[in-house]
């Protein structure tokens, strides 16, 4: 529930601190008090639309803050812990700041957020019904929320989700499935030609690289032909050669390891060096060799890299690599052609067995909803009865559709106020205090499957007085039994049902009109209801009617 709510520099208000109490929570005040300027503000914690207007000094900031009780209401704890929100088991703190400028930022427990996620931690917390959500009850949507609520339908709507997607990407599996194959079918003969010449050209993963560092080569073979004969010659071709002067110095060392100290060994060495140079030069030889085998060989390298060449200009590729990729895909492709008709059985079965799943969980589904719709239709005539509709008729019709993300139902409240009417929907036959009459009533109904801590009643009680009136405060009441209700009520009927009374009023300063609001004693209570009773002037006569409607409240 709220505790308290801070307010300050917001439209007529410059600071207002209010703490609420569990139960039923009434406020009242005159036409223009600014009694809609405090629910706005508290509207923004809730993600609605932040207006630099409503800052009421252009030099500081609007902020809206608000303390909720979630004592025993712990299923926000995963949504704050999914967001790096710091989470009491005591309380939250949802809070709205508005700069002059138009930013707005907010906060939960002191930690920033988005609006979107400061909204869906609000919109588990609080109900703000107004009078236009009574647009709502016509609202095929909203209906069938309704009826999924009093349901309990929310653990099989879960699987329900689970269900239907996976119909659904069954479905896309086989649509695109189904396109790409039509789509290659027309491109087949194409593909086909454009595999050969990939398949034909016998491609190798870095020939492109090889070939070109053995052009590099053979373009240049006379220049590397006289280097080879340079090499050659001083290893081992050569009137003097490396190899016969190292034997040389390897025999004389052999002769003198004897004869000095600290030498022994070097002939080892040295013989070690001349095979390592032998070695060089048999490689060195073989590639003079093989440089001289074939003098077509430029030839045939220059015609395999123009092929590729060719190829990668075609295909509009940088590698062999990329060709090699294109022709695996265009196999690919082709045996999806081959296969298509097998792939797409396959598929479709496997759609057909998802949505007989979906259609199973939905009818499922549908079974609960018609059973709930009525005895929902019911309870509503018996609820709505003692609000002055004695000859209210209820139909809550459930009709088969198509699946749907929701299901396979469409649900739609059909109602009528008269004798001898047939039920229509409440759009076309219900005037605007019947339909608020009919929304209180289902807020009374669903309060209990709501899970929800506070719910707030802005003048949802217009249009209607007398006994009428004080039932709609009992009902408000009753439902204060379960959850912290608030009501901005005119009626002195339904105010006096109120286990706490606040007032909003407007109040001069040297420089301007402030916007208060107050927690009245009992004995402001009886003058204020007095007022709401008579009218501006209070005799002992409204104060008396007024304390006999407080002997009867709850």
């Amino acid at each position: 529930m709220i505790e308290t709510l801070h307010i300050s520099n917001y439209a007529l208000i410059d600071r207002v601190d209010i703490t609420f109490h569990p139960g039923f929570n009434i406020i009242t005040g005159e036409t223009g008090a600014g009694k809609s300027i405090m629910l706005g503000a508290l509207s923004l914690l809730l993600g609605g639309r932040a207006d630099s207007k409503a800052v009421r000094d252009p030099k500081m900031k609007s902020v809206t803050e608000a303390v909720f009780s979630v004592r025993g209401y712990g299923s926000l704890e995963n949504i704050c812990k999914e967001n790096d929100i710091d989470w009491d088991d005591e309380h939250i703190i949802l809070r709205r700041e508005i700069s002059p400028g138009g930013r707005s930022r907010a906060f939960v427990n002191d930690t920033p957020v988005t609006v979107s996620v400061l909204q869906q931690i609000a919109l588990q917390l609080v109900d703000i019904h107004s009078q236009h959500q009574n647009l709502l009850l016509v609202s095929p949507p909203y209906q069938l929320r309704v009826i999924d609520s009093l349901a309990g339908n929310e653990e099989r709507l879960k699987k329900f989700s689970e269900i239907f997607g996976r119909y659904r990407h069954a479905v896309k599996q086989f649509q695109l499935t189904r396109r790409n194959i039509e789509q290659a079918r027309e491109e087949e003969e194409y593909l086909r030609y454009q595999y050969q010449q990939l398949q034909e050209a016998q491609l190798e993963e870095g020939e492109q690289e090889d070939l070109e560092r053995e052009r590099e080569v053979l373009i240049n073979i006379a220049d590397i032909k006289e280097s080879l004969a340079t090499v050659l010659r001083t290893l081992g071709d050569g009137e003097e050669n490396v190899d016969s002067l190292l034997k040389s110095a390897s025999d004389e060392a052999d002769s003198l390891t004897d004869l000095l100290e600290g030498t022994e060994g070097i002939p080892e060495r040295l013989h070690a060096m001349r095979v390592e140079c032998q070695d060089i030069y048999q490689t060195f030889a073989e590639a003079d060799r093989q440089l001289g085998a074939d003098p077509r060989q430029l030839e045939a390298v220059e015609e395999r890299l123009n092929m590729i060449y060719d190829l990668e200009r075609r295909h509009k590729v940088d590698s062999v690599g990329e060709l090699i990729a294109l022709r695996d895909s265009i196999s690919q492709r082709l045996r999806s052609i081959d296969l298509g008709d097998e792939s797409l059985h396959s598929l479709q079965i496997a759609a057909k067995r998802a949505k007989k799943e979906a259609l199973d969980m939905a009818r499922e589904i549908s079974a609960v909803r018609r059973k709930t719709a009525e005895e929902f239709g019911k309870i509503l005539k018996e609820r709505a009865l003692p609000l002055g509709m004695k000859n209210l008729q209820v139909e809550i019709a459930v009709k088969e559709t198509e699946l749907t993300s929701t299901g396979i139902d469409f649900i739609e409240f059909l109602f009528a106020f008269n004798k001898n009417q047939q039920p229509m929907p409440v759009g076309s036959t219900a005037s605007g205090g019947e339909i608020s009459r009919l929304m209180l009533s289902i807020k009374s109904i669903v309060a209990d499957k709501m899970q929800l801590p506070s719910i707030i009643f802005d003048e949802v009680d217009t249009g209607v007085s007398g006994d009428v009136a004080n039932r709609m405060g009992e009902m408000m009441h009753d439902i204060a039994s379960n959850i912290q209700v608030m009501a901005i009520t005119h009626l002195p009927q339904v105010a006096a049902q109120g286990n706490a009374h606040y007032k909003v009023f407007k109040e001069d300063t040297e420089t301007s009109t402030v916007t208060r609001i107050c927690e009245l004693t009992p004995e402001e209570r009886v003058d204020e209801l007095a007022v709401m009773l008579s009218g501006s002037s209070v005799n002992e006569a409204a104060r008396a009617n007024a304390r006999s409607l407080l002997g009867l409240g709850k």
